[in-house]
């Protein structure tokens, strides 16, 4: 008799020792989704990784779930110890009499055993070993802590884990939220999710509710009039809307970044909150109008290319042949990224033309070009010939003579022209003026490039660069001259709900402001009288600033300009670098973009107020030939102007070229080369030898 017991007695010691190897705190680690908030705190979407899980909270689920699951899985789930013996021995008459493994017998304990750790594989050894550990279970936690393991675990099919994530999907509503058809549904799912899903199978799905809705009243849990009204309820199927639908260019910018703020091991941990930047309004309205416009320009006369539709099977990763576009909004005032459309068809490839994509930017690097230029000690009043530019007027390219993009030269004007118009020959020779290496400085200065070719062309825009890169940029102007760096994510929660990362909102002076206040009120004469003053017409009439740019043939067309709030780029054309249409200007198919989107930004979030200069400004009269104050020598000759200028650029010296004194505003009379009393004022270096250097230059190449 001892001796029988011997190899039981072995055998239940080397299962219950195999049993306590295994650590029981793995059944709370669950890889889960991390969820993406908006600007507002509201959830935007699910990043998915790996298993699709959001865990949730036992105390958060419907009752009519957990009811359901229990009648389904494990009537006794509240009586037994981790193994039910009663259904252990009702399963082995069932199979034994049906001559096949017809019924299982596990608790929801063991299946939390099998699913939560290796026991092996399918045989007699590992269902004994689940026995062990299940009841090891029991004994470490209660039936509500097991439960909550439990429905974080099941699979749902389709890589879809736990009922949160699984109702999310299914139903568009949190699990809290199940009613009693619904949970008994779920739980109907859980022995085949694949074959019972109500996505593939939807009358199979049903079969099964009716199946645990029948249960659940033989034990007692409904009663018949329920269960009635529960079988003939038509269940709503979330099927437009599953778990992580706001799968856009947007959402794409959020990993990216994420991807470089956080280890794998933070990543891989799940179960993030991510803060972030995106404002969904303007993001769908952006998205709006560019598609708006890019189908209008494609239904215009005169566009020749495929339109979208008609190639519906190119190659994303290499570009489509239809009409492309993107659009990059960026709240100035923070560097808070509030929208990114990088193209017609995120969902088809998602290849990132905002941020990928490095094109030539054309006029758009203008402003640039006459900021290098007032830090240098130019005034937007400056006269500048816009002549023809003949082959060896330019030391650095001998060859090229460029010319404007409507064919005409117009004589000696105000350097502000150049800008105002776009005037090719007048900004190659601002250029020019400053210099290339200042001009190569400040475009990397700002980001734009690292490393700027080395050549006279650079001042047209003929380098490349991404429209992520442009627009950044260009909010240095409404910031005068403050960088405030581009960012998608404010703040990222762990799991358990602590912060691990805030963005720095860091900030430098990257431009002199009295000359990015001096471009600024340049670019709003662009939309006021210039290259841009369509937008009036298109609707638009706020405050702003901003600038159109054309490459050559026609190949790019854009537009960036800002408010006090908002800096939007535009960019619109072909992947692969073809000419768009004739006469398909900026100001033509970005511009259109630009204004839908920034006339319909929320007033109260983003207002558009009138813009303030960074430092007192101060009224001079001026010369325009040599850049310094104007004498009445300078009147007698016709090159005074009056200017209102931050007082950081006003001219420190009376004009050299003319004979003769004047009077500053204050009525005070200065002599030839002499300072005015009480106007010193701090300037960049090598500001004094501007005005020579200037003169000296005139008469061969700027207009004298």
């Amino acid at each position: 008799m001892l001796l029988a017991l011997v190899p039981g007695a072995a055998g239940f010691s080397f299962f219950a020792v195999w049993a306590g190897s295994f650590d029981l705190s793995k059944l709370g680690d669950m890889t889960q989704v991390a969820n993406v908030y908006d600007m507002d705190g509201n959830l935007y979407t699910h990043l998915r990784s790996g298993e699709t899980r959001i865990v949730v909270d036992i105390n958060q689920v419907s009752k009519h779930f957990l009811d359901a699951l229990i009648a389904r899985e494990d009537a006794r789930f509240y009586s037994h110890h981790g193994i039910d013996p009663r259904g252990i021995a009702r399963a082995l008459v069932r199979n034994i009499t049906r001559r096949r493994a017809a019924e299982g017998a596990s608790t929801l304990t063991q299946q939390l055993a099998r699913n939560s750790l290796p026991l092996g594989g399918k045989t007699l050894t590992r269902k004994i070993l689940e026995a062990f550990v299940a009841v090891r279970i029991e004994r470490h936690y209660t039936k509500q802590q097991v439960l909550g393991f439990y429905v974080n675990r099941i699979y749902y099919g389709g890589g879809l884990y736990g009922i949160e994530t699984a109702s999310q999907t299914y139903f568009g509503k949190p699990s809290a939220d199940l009613d009693l058809s619904e949970g008994a549904m779920m739980a109907g799912l859980i022995r085949s999710p694949n074959r019972f899903s109500p996505l593939n199978n939807f009358a199979a799905a049903n079969r099964e509710r009716d199946t645990v809705l029948g249960r659940m009243q033989q034990l007692g849990m409904i009663d018949q009039s329920q269960a009635e009204r529960a079988e003939h309820e038509t269940i709503q199927v979330n099927r437009h809307r599953g778990l992580g639908n706001q799968d856009d260019y947007a959402v794409e910018g959020v990993q990216n970044e994420l991807a470089s703020l956080l280890t794998d091991e933070q990543s891989d941990e799940g179960g993030l909150k991510i803060y972030t930047t995106i404002d969904p309004e303007m993001q769908k309205l952006a998205t709006q109008a560019l598609e708006t416009q890019l189908a209008k320009i494609e239904n215009s006369r005169g566009y020749e290319h495929p339109k979208k539709g008609q190639n519906a099977g190119a190659d994303t990763s290499k570009g489509t042949d239809y009409l492309q576009g993107a659009l990059f909004l960026i709240d100035n005032r923070e560097g808070a990224i509030r929208a990114v459309v990088g193209g017609r068809d995120y969902q088809r490839g998602g290849y990132n033309r905002a941020t990928q994509a490095e094109r030539p930017v054309g006029s758009t690097f203008k402003p640039f070009v006459y900021t290098a230029a007032w830090q240098r000690g130019l005034l937007p009043g400056a006269s500048i010939d816009d002549g023809p530019i003949r082959p060896g007027d330019l030391p650095d390219a001998p060859d090229w003579s460029p010319g404007n993009s409507d064919g005409q030269f117009g004589g000696v004007q105000p350097a502000e022209v150049g800008l105002i118009r776009s005037r090719n020959t007048m900004s190659v020779r601002v250029g020019e003026l400053v210099g290339l290496d200042t001009v190569r400085k400040v475009g990397a200065d700002v980001g734009l490039a690292g490393e700027m070719p080395a050549t006279p062309t650079i001042y047209l825009g003929t380098f490349n660069t991404t429209l992520r890169k442009l627009t950044e940029a260009y909010t240095l102007f409404p910031n005068f001259g403050v960088h405030k760096p581009g960012y998608f994510i404010e703040r990222i929660d762990d799991a358990d709900g602590a912060t691990i990362y805030r963005a720095p909102h860091g900030t430098s002076q990257t431009l002199q402001p009295g000359a990015a206040w001096m471009t600024h009120t340049v670019m709003e004469k662009v939309i006021q009288k210039g290259t841009a003053a369509e937008a009036a017409k298109l609707g638009f009439n706020k405050p702003a600033a901003g600038k159109t740019g054309t490459t050559n043939d026609f190949r790019d067309a854009w537009f960036v300009g800002y408010t006090t709030s908002l800096t939007c780029g535009v960019w619109v054309g072909l992947d692969h670098n073809e000419t768009i249409m004739s006469k398909g200007y900026g100001a033509a198919l970005a511009l259109p973009v630009w204004c839908q989107v920034m006339a319909k930004a929320n007033p109260q979030r983003y207002p558009a107020k009138d813009f303030q200069p960074p430092e007192p400004l101060k009224r001079v009269r001026v010369c325009s030939f040599s850049n310094e104050l104007a004498t009445d020598g300078c009147e007698a000759a016709g090159t005074t102007y009056t200017i209102d200028l931050p007082a950081s650029r006003v001219p420190r010296l009376a004009c050299t070229a003319h004979a003769g004194e004047t009077l500053t505003p204050n009525g005070q009379q200065v002599a030839p080369g002499q300072t005015p009393p009480g106007e010193e004022q701090p300037q960049q270096q090598n500001q004094d030898a501007f005005p020579k250097r200037f003169l000296r230059s005139f008469k061969k190449f700027f207009g004298g």
